[in-house]
């Protein structure tokens, strides 16, 4: 077998991950704690070593190129995996681990709010996370992979219980004109299967508006870099800040908040689900 020319870097990789998640370089060195030019560093470290362009600046924002967005995916796997052998053969962090998973709407908001929680009911636990679909998070929770599941969509598990609802916004770039009454609405999405999709779709339905998607992605970072660019809108779940580079849109027709589920391992100690539970009471809208 041929020994690959190009290494990709780990700590590079979990900086290219950090952007995507954190919607930007800013966000993605605060969640590091590392400088924003350490973290530019990493990504043009990559670039070099894959020999494209994985980032590119449109205005004063930047977004996935698609080769960004395929090697975001792979990164994802890359880090799943070296953390996963380092933990196997006991090396670096050997503490009894809690791996919370989420899925990418909100996690910004979610994981850092709920770790923390955890942490201090676990002092002696490390706590990681996962970012994946409603579905797979499921799967793990099933598998005993996984000890916590935030999740969005159908009800899985008799075990699954309510932790609020998630508000659901419109978001556009600055200076995006919606077309003219009878035009379809220019909608950026993520690949099906997906809740928040669904949810446009249904709710410009219900309103007696048509709607086309122009845009969709595997991930969110792909979407929010097309709504950035101007190409249509996107729903987003949070009550947090705007996201980088977009604006509320108030003129289109609101959608429910979505309900947000808590699945924990069997056998789990209910510590966890409750510590959970609380941190998220504090943001969610209440059932």
């Amino acid at each position: 077998m041929a020994v690959p020319t190009v290494v990709l870097d780990i700590v590079a990789l979990r900086s290219l991950v950090a952007v995507a998640d954190c919607g930007g370089f800013h966000r993605a060195a605060e969640h590091l704690v590392l400088s924003q030019p350490a973290v530019s560093q990493h990504v043009r470290r990559l670039q070099k070593a894959v020999g494209r362009p994985l980032v590119e600046r449109v205005g004063r924002n930047s977004r996935f190129t698609p080769e960004g967005e395929a090697l975001v995916g792979e990164a994802r796997r890359i880090i799943a995996v070296h953390d996963e052998a380092l933990r196997r053969i006991g090396v670096g962090d050997t503490r009894e681990s809690i791996v919370l998973g989420t899925t990418e709407h909100a996690a910004d908001e979610l994981l850092g709010l709920v770790s923390g929680a955890v942490s201090e009911v676990f002092p002696d636990s490390a706590v990681r996370f996962r970012l994946d679909r409603s579905d797979r998070l499921n799967d793990a929770i099933e598998r005993g992979t996984l000890d916590l599941a935030m999740y969005i969509g159908d009800v899985r598990g008799s075990d699954s219980v309510s932790a609020g609802s998630l508000p659901l916004t419109w978001y556009a770039a600055p200076g995006w004109r919606r077309p003219a009454p009878g035009s379809p609405i220019p909608l950026l999405v993520i690949d099906s299967p997906c809740t928040i999709r669904r949810r446009a779709l249904e709710t410009l339905a219900d309103n007696a508006l048509s709607a086309t998607v122009v845009g969709e992605a595997a991930y969110l970072a792909g979407v929010l870099n097309a709504a950035r660019a101007g190409l249509g809108v996107v729903l987003l779940a949070g009550s947090g800040s705007v996201p980088e580079g977009l604006e509320r849109r108030d003129d289109l027709p609101p959608v429910r908040p979505e309900p947000l589920h808590l699945r924990a391992k069997p056998g789990s100690d209910p510590r966890l689900r409750d510590a959970a539970a609380r941190a998220l009471g504090t943001i969610l809208v209440p059932a």
